[in-house]
């Protein structure tokens, strides 16, 4: 698919580009050549493919155990704050 200079210019308004006349002709091939790209990968017929969970068959992502490692100091960082009520961080109104 090759772009024309008003579909590169319409583009280019909404990506907020300022595109010159002497760099238009590079983007133009250049975005072209992407869409040709993007039209070939579409034409590739994917109907007895499966979704894979993972790119390598058999191998699984290691995770660590759920496991709590640190103590609860939600009293003690409450203790330094200017003001607190029912265990929430009171600020002050900054829209009105």
């Amino acid at each position: 698919m090759s772009l024309t200079r008003e579909q590169l210019a319409s583009i280019a308004a909404l990506a907020r580009l300022d595109i010159t006349a002497a760099e238009a002709p590079v983007y133009q091939a250049s975005l072209s050549s992407i869409l040709d790209f993007i039209g070939a990968l579409d034409a590739v017929d994917t109907a007895s493919v499966k979704p894979m969970a993972h790119p390598l068959p058999g191998l699984s992502q290691r995770l660590r155990p759920d496991e709590v490692t640190e103590t609860d100091h939600h009293e003690q960082y409450q203790q330094n704050a200017p003001q607190v009520a029912s265990g929430l961080y009171l600020v002050p109104k900054v829209i009105e």
